[in-house]
């Protein structure tokens, strides 16, 4: 994840299943500003700040959304399931970069956030190739029900906003999503934990 990844602040910690049930009644909200948890300088701030709302302004007048741009790579092997998506605006035109598993291979797919189009091919990378930590999240992201489209969904109705990008984090022994979130002119982030994900 990109500059958006540095500079969220966690929105809330909840079962994945329990959001697609019902309300986040049982969420942990907790605050904090960018600055504050990541203790960046005065400077530093403010550049990662101009650098976060040009980003955020590219990803608005975007045509394609996060959830398209899943279905687009994933569509492009039948049973592919991403594992990893997010809106790179810093290019000369807005893209999302969505990786995918599918057949033991990781597949990196570069989509115009504009057109849908795939740019520039595709590249593909065998899963022995990775190091251990991920091969095991790969593995556990194969093995349960839910998916990061689902993840996005959720997280997009919990923090009230669109989805910026999307992935796998290990916490405590534990595979979630984490989904960045844009909420007004706030970044949140959201972290999902998918039943029967706990990474060895």
């Amino acid at each position: 994840m990109t500059t958006a990844k540095r500079l969220t602040s966690r929105l809330l910690a909840i079962a994945l299943p329990a959001l697609l049930l019902a309300a986040p009644a049982r969420a942990i909200v907790t605050t904090g500003t960018p600055t504050a948890l990541h203790g960046d300088t005065d400077g530093d701030a403010e550049a990662d700040r101009q650098a976060v709302s040009r980003e955020i302004e590219r990803f608005r007048s975007s045509s394609i959304s996060i959830s398209q741009a899943m279905a687009i790579a994933e569509a492009r092997h039948a049973g592919a399931t991403t594992a990893d998506v997010s809106f790179d605006g810093a290019s000369g035109v807005p893209v999302y970069r969505v990786k995918t598993l599918h057949n033991d291979r990781i597949w990196r797919h570069t989509i115009n956030a504009a057109t849908g189009e795939l740019v520039g091919g595709e590249a593909a990378l065998p899963l022995a190739e990775l190091d251990l930590d991920d091969r095991s999240n790969l593995a556990a992201l194969g093995a349960i029900k839910h998916r990061l489209a689902d993840a996005v969904h959720v997280a997009e109705r919990a923090a009230s906003g669109k989805a910026i990008s999307g992935g796998l984090v290990r916490e405590r022994g534990r595979l979630n999503f984490a989904i960045v979130v844009i909420s007004g002119d706030n970044l949140k982030e959201v972290i999902l934990e998918p039943p029967g994900a706990r990474a060895k």
